[in-house]
């Protein structure tokens, strides 16, 4: 993407931040990466959005962002023109205003970066990233979170519990580990998908998220947005 201007859109100010700057800064992009905190779940940006799916592509999504934004200073950052925008964002499958055709409609909407943005959802949520008892995880394919935890709010707890030294900070700190935390999530992500694409599709994903949902009340644990990397470049893993 050479000298581009991107803005990575994160839905919360602690965990979401802290994990895309940690990649950026590791992989040696963050001089032309802009990280902005929209602070609410991914069905609150929903209901900005028109009622007419016709609508969207009249779409002007960072001034949308910007109706709901009181910090002036994420005010000026929303002003300024990005070549790229990125929405990093949880599937959330417990929150109150959450609906499976929701979040099809904007997963099949926001596909494209470079124009109305593209959207990355981690499920259940950005922790997924942590959800690692070591680096690698063999067991990583494997593991599920319950709609029943993540209705009682046990999931981060959950991952607090299993993730290496119970601290994030210590997580995958170098790209050795971070590359074998991207790769161990393409890789559940293409087994899941049953995909030989080097890495398989979002909607695909998401697609087969639902349907575990519907039938067996459980999603399969796995972070997407480290998928942003390979996409910016191959050789970086």
């Amino acid at each position: 993407m050479g000298k581009s201007k991107i803005l990575v859109i994160v839905e919360g100010a602690k965990t979401d931040f802290n994990l895309m700057k940690r990649l950026i800064n590791i992989y040696g992009i963050s001089e032309n990466h802009q990280i902005v905190s929209y602070n609410t779940n991914i069905y609150t940006l929903y209901n900005q959005l028109p009622d007419n799916y016709d609508d969207y592509d009249n779409i002007d999504l960072l001034q949308l962002l910007k109706e709901r934004e009181k910090d002036e200073s994420k005010r000026a950052l929303l002003d300024e023109h990005y070549s790229d925008i990125l929405l990093i964002f949880d599937l959330d499958p417990q929150a109150p205003d959450f609906a499976p055709q929701k979040i099809i409609k904007m997963a099949n909407y926001f596909t494209e970066s470079t124009n109305m943005g593209k959207l990355y959802l981690n499920y259940p949520m950005v922790e997924s990233f942590y959800h690692m008892s070591d680096i690698p995880d063999a067991n990583y394919n494997e593991y599920i979170v319950t709609m029943e935890d993540l209705k009682n709010r046990k999931y981060k707890q959950i991952v607090h519990n299993m993730c290496r030294n119970g601290d994030y900070a210590k997580f995958a700190v170098d790209k050795e580990e971070c590359s074998i935390v991207i790769k161990q999530n393409i890789n559940k992500a293409k087994s899941m998908v049953m995909s030989d694409e080097d890495l398989p599709d979002s909607i695909a994903i998401l697609n087969k998220q639902l349907d575990l949902l519907s039938a067996k009340n459980y999603i399969s644990v796995l972070c997407t947005c480290v998928f942003y990397i390979v996409e910016y470049n191959s050789d970086f893993i």
